[in-house]
């Protein structure tokens, strides 16, 4: 029997701008398929015994081909297996998705797209700056900045004539001939530019410039893939509508050394400041087995006047072992203290 293939959009960097579907079919799959640019962090909620395949791709340096990506969904697909096929931003806009859905049809291949948030517009919002805005851009225009054929050319009359953002994807490379295209079709000079690197990430920055100066700063900065282009007056608004790099811990790498099970809140709240959580647990709790010192007490639990937890953990443990030997109603008169809210919580919340 033929599985099937899920061709999702991860969204541009940032894990929580993937959609609930595309997370929903991602923690279903047997077998994801990955690229460089979907956030790790997609990948720590994916069921027990799935398998993960990188095949990313950076600048002239690719872990397969794409003749390759083609047939190794295919294959896992054609096992039986449900495949996550996990692209950065969306599948459809410059992700070669078509090339692939294309490939599974026409060898009987069910499958499905995920759409998800394009860097072009989730890039820039992150920047601080609005694909459209009414009275500045009332339309955009998506653009690739690395043409399959080399000797191709971009029709740079038409692109320089828009009146609409112009967004160049994969094109940091040729931001030089970018810029002295539109110039000499002419663009204004003052055109607001606007580099994107790494955007809707901890390592998001930006560089401001406009078409004269863009080249020469990026080279200075030394801005290197992955990175956007942003071109139009929308780039100004930057100044006002920055909301992203004014986390106060933007850019921060932070271990967190606890457990991923308890520290997901501790994770979340670091995250929405803006940091990059290297999570790194040093410790390990387990339950030891047997526990006759837990059994004993517990049989003897009216001879308590107090019980102590010290931890979510112990809290747990305990209720799992009293619920196995005894009735909830042995600790009537029991006084029940906790250390820290943390541990609190679960106590107040059982019914």
């Amino acid at each position: 029997m033929k599985g099937k293939v899920y061709l999702i959009g991860a969204g541009p960097g940032d894990p929580g701008l993937i959609t609930l579907k595309g997370s929903s079919y991602l923690k279903e799959a047997d077998v994801v398929v990955y690229d460089r640019l979907a956030s790790p962090r997609l990948l720590e909620d994916i069921k027990e015994g799935c398998r993960l395949i990188y095949v990313g791709k950076a600048s002239k340096d690719h872990t397969k081909t794409q003749d390759e990506i083609n047939e190794i969904i295919f294959q896992e697909a054609n096992k039986g297996n449900i495949v996550a096929r996990l692209k950065g931003g969306d599948p459809y806009v410059f992700g070669r998705g078509g090339e692939e859905a294309e490939y599974l049809y026409d060898r009987g291949i069910d499958f499905e797209v995920v759409p998800g948030v394009t860097s072009a517009i989730g890039g820039l919002a992150y920047a601080g700056i609005p694909i459209t805005h009414r009275g500045i851009a009332t339309s955009f225009h998506v653009i690739t900045g690395h043409l399959k054929d080399e000797n191709e050319e971009l029709d740079w009359k038409a692109l320089t004539a828009l009146k609409g953002t112009l967004v160049f994807l994969m094109g940091v490379s040729n931001l030089q001939k970018i810029t002295e295209s539109l110039l000499k079709h002419g663009k204004s000079k003052e055109t607001p530019v606007a580099i994107i690197n790494w955007g809707t990430t901890p390592r998001q920055r930006v560089l401001e410039g406009n078409l004269s100066n863009i080249y020469e700063k990026a080279l200075k900065e030394k801005i290197k893939p992955p990175s956007l282009i942003a071109i139009g007056d929308v780039v100004s608004l930057r100044e006002k509508l920055n909301f992203y790099e004014k986390k106060p811990l933007l850019g921060e790498n932070i271990v967190v050394t606890r457990e991923k099970a308890h520290a997901i809140d501790t994770i979340k709240k670091i995250e929405k400041l803006g940091g990059n959580v290297i999570s790194f647990p040093t410790i390990k709790l387990e339950e030891i087995t047997p526990n006759k010192e837990l059994e004993e007490a517990i049989k003897n639990i009216s001879k308590y006047s107090y019980i102590v937890f010290t931890s979510v953990t112990g809290v747990d443990i305990f209720f799992k072992k009293l619920l196995e030997l005894e009735d909830i109603r042995t600790l009537a008169g029991i006084k029940i203290a906790a250390v820290g809210i943390k541990t609190q919580m679960p106590l107040e919340n059982m019914e």
